[in-house]
């Protein structure tokens, strides 16, 4: 029975979902496929169709500045920033600075992120194969893992080509802040006192 009811509010939500993620007059746009497709993940999962229903009613939805981030991705940010003036680069105007000076930025950047990345993450593909590739998408994919675009009709299994294989960290090592600390932080300012 609960499994019955999982699924109803599943097909329900899902359905409110595709509906208010759909563009008008595009029904195979792809909210409209992730809205199909988490509905029919929570019709065969009850306690992932409990969460949709909670996040209908409004739980765990709060602006940031009101809750607190999981921590780790900021971290993981703040890393790169340590390590390769990530946020610096990604921040500053180079609307007046020359092709030459960007590129000599960005391979400075780009080393040293990927240093950074390799060091403290392990992240692999979500699909095997390479761009090109043809794949088939079985039934009961995890949407959050895999977007099926362009003309999606029916239901899963899905028969395409690999337009980008997905990225997906499998771990992640980086250490706790002191007690205390703002994770929104990811540089603190410096200040020199003569």
């Amino acid at each position: 029975m609960e499994y019955a009811i999982g699924g109803l509010v599943g097909l329900v939500i899902g359905a409110v979902v595709g509906y208010l993620l759909k563009p008008a007059g595009a029904d195979t746009s792809p909210e409209a496929t992730r809205g199909r497709a988490l509905a029919d993940r929570a019709k065969g999962d009850p306690a992932f169709a409990a969460k949709l229903a909670a996040i209908e009613a409004g739980a765990d939805v709060k602006p940031l500045g009101s809750r607190k981030p999981s921590g780790a991705a900021l971290r993981m940010l703040a890393l790169l920033q340590a390590d390769s003036r990530l946020v610096d680069f990604l921040m500053e105007d180079i609307s007046g600075a020359s092709s030459e000076a960007i590129g000599d930025a960005v391979r400075k950047v780009h080393a040293d992120a990927q240093a950074a990345l390799k060091r403290y993450a392990v992240i692999e593909t979500v699909l095997g194969g390479t761009e090109g590739d043809t794949v088939t998408v079985p039934k009961g994919f995890d949407p959050s893992a895999v977007r099926v675009v362009g003309n999606v009709t029916g239901e899963p299994p899905f028969t395409g080509q690999i337009q980008h294989p997905g990225w997906k960290v499998t771990q992640l090592k980086v250490s706790s802040p002191p007690e205390g600390a703002d994770e929104f932080v990811l540089q603190p300012a410096e200040v020199q006192i003569p």
